[in-house]
Formats: C-alpha cells, structure tokens, sequence
C-alpha cells in the first residue's frame, strides 16, 4: 500500500494538527540548507521566492529564456478562493466539495481539503505581490462565477489572470535573486534526477547555450514543471508542456497515477490549419454570464442572429437545472460532443 505522508486525524483537523507538531527549521540554520527547485511557473517562481525570503540558499532552474516564459501565463479565467466576498454560502468545505467532484472523485481529499484551506491565504500573497486583480467600484477584490461551482470564488485579473499572477511571482522571484538567497538558471533543462538513499538531492541538467552538461546537489528537490498536454496530439499547451521532467522522476522511482487525466476545456476551437501546433482557447469566462446554444434543426444554414429564441436549445441549462452552463469542464465538454455527434453542431 502506497504510504502518502497524509496526516493522521479527522479531515478538518488533519493539516492544522501536523502544523502544530511539525520540527522547525532555525532561521539561523537555514542558510546551511540548500533547496533545488526546477520550474518557474506559479508554483515554481513562489516557492523559490518563499524559500528565499525565509533564508535557505535556492538554485532555480528553468529551461526557457526567463521565468516569465513559464506556460502559466496560459491560465485565462482565474483562481478560486473560499473568501465568501459574495455572501452566497461559500466556505472550506464546499471549495472541497466542488473540487473533489471537478476532478471526476479522484483526487485525493486530505489534499484538496488542504488546498481549499490555503486558498484565502494565496489570494492575500497575489495582491501583496502585486497582482491587480479585478475590483468592485468601492474598491472591494471583485468575485465572477466559474463553471463546477455555484458560487462566486473566483479572483480574476481581465481574461489574463495567469499573466499577471506570473508576473507577481515573477517580481517576488527576482527580488530575491537580487538579494542573493536564489541563484537563477534559466535555459538549462533538467536530464535527470539524482536520488540518495531514495530521495532526490540534486539534478543533472544542460545548459542550453553552451550544450554543457553540469551537475548540482542539494538538501531537497523541488520539482514544478508543469503539465504534460503534449502526449496528446493537440492541445491548449505550449509545445515545451510535454511531461520529460515527469518522465525522468518516474524513471528514477517517482510513483505516477492517472496520467489520462488531464483537464478538458470546453471552450477550445478546432484546428484552423495544419500549422498549428496547439489548440485556440476561447476564455471559459464565456460561460459565466454567456449562454450555450445549438439549433434545435438538424443541418441549420442561417446565422445565429436569425435563429429566433424558440428554435434554440439550451442544451446545459435543460440536462443541468442546477448548474446550468456552469456546469463541470467534463460534463459540459461531453454534451456538446453529445449533441455535435447527433447532427446538432454548427458547420462542417
């Protein structure tokens, strides 16, 4: 049986209970330790600033031009939070629901319940760094609704949230190389993983200008890399998003589950051309004060604007009272295959 490292304890309990007896790190001790981190993305950038900023010496790795190229960028609609700005009965539990549901009853609940607990508090890090999310006119972070969710938790910057939540990380990444707790290595890709004793503590990586291949050790590793979309053929990924750093863990003895599961958007437009290498992304905030349609003709010629109300099928509005066209990524993503499939969609 695979042993996880979940705390013991009841689920609401569990992570403030392993906080309470967890053994600190002296902060005069920690420059003594040093801590890899491979991958500058949202994860990558804000933990090596973290670490950095509490006193351990960090070297981070990347292998585009500058951190800021990480593929978080990509991130359009925004970051869920259970901040309850809106009043609409939001709390831990229910962002813990909504996602264990989101992602098909797979992930791990202690995890996620985690991660719904430390939502408030990465909201409150974004606007620290900087991070100009949207506001209401008395100056109030703003909140829209997403899909998955009959709530309004949703912290947005435009249709750019991930930019400028990169940008933010990006910021407090470079102030600490500045101050010299992190050493930065852009344009070196990771080749392997080095592994004592069955844990990770140091990386092989080449430089990518001079082809050199370099060896670094550490008391820990730390990897961020990312997704792995590119093992489909098509996808909203960058061409860079393709599992090696993954890849190379697993061959070490990195344990992997699930690898099919990867998030569906049901807001991608289909291949234009052969020349492209990935998929267009329409902002899935289309869905939140946009309605979703087919003709409810088979074969309908005439433009949208012509088909009156009645001839028009809501489609996830009828499955779907409850959620409506807010419904999961999954589910939505199926119906309109559903309905594509029966001859309802539109063009060729």
């Amino acid at each position: 049986m695979l042993d996880a490292k979940i705390p013991d304890g009841p689920l609401e309990d569990k992570w403030r209970h392993y906080k309470e007896h967890a053994k600190l790190v002296n902060p005069a001790n920690r420059k003594k330790l040093e801590v890899i981190v491979v991958g500058t993305g949202l994860a990558g950038s804000a933990i090596a600033a973290s670490l950095g900023e509490m006193g351990y010496r960090v070297k981070s790795f990347c292998f585009q031009d500058t951190p800021r190229r990480a593929h978080s960028v990509a991130a359009q609609g925004g970051v869920n939070a259970c901040k309850n700005y809106k009043n609409d009965g939001d709390n831990i539990f229910r962002m813990f629901y909504d996602t264990i549901k989101g992602g098909d009853f797979r992930a791990r609940e202690a995890n996620v319940y985690r991660l719904a607990e430390c939502s408030a508090s990465l909201i409150d890090q974004a606007v620290a760094q900087g991070v100009p999310f949207g506001r209401e006119y008395g100056g109030y972070l703003n909140n829209r609704s997403f899909g998955g969710v009959q709530v309004s938790r949703t912290f947005y910057a435009r249709g750019q949230t991930g930019q400028q939540l990169l940008l933010g990380a990006y910021q407090a990444l470079m102030r600490q190389v500045h101050q010299g707790t992190v050493k930065m290595y852009a344009r070196h890709e990771m080749l392997d993983l080095v592994t004592i004793d069955g844990k990770a503590k140091g990386v092989i990586v080449r430089n990518l200008d001079s082809g050199e291949i370099e060896r670094h050790g550490a008391h820990a590793v730390i990897l961020a890399t990312g997704g792995f979309g590119k093992i489909y053929y098509l996808s909203t990924l960058a061409m860079g998003c393709n599992g090696s750093a993954i890849w190379r863990a697993h061959k070490k003895g990195a344990l992997i589950a699930n690898p099919s599961w990867t998030q569906i958007h049901p807001t991608s437009l289909p291949q234009s051309g052969e020349y492209q290498s990935k998929l267009t992304l329409m902002s899935e905030s289309l869905r939140n004060d946009g309605r979703i349609w087919v003709p409810k003709k088979q074969d309908e010629n005439r433009l949208p604007n012509q088909v009156p109300e009645e001839e028009r099928d809501y489609y996830l509005e009828r499955r779907y009272p409850a959620f409506g066209n807010l419904s999961p990524r999954d589910i939505a993503s199926r119906a309109a295959k559903e309905r594509i499939d029966a001859g309802y969609g539109v063009g060729p």
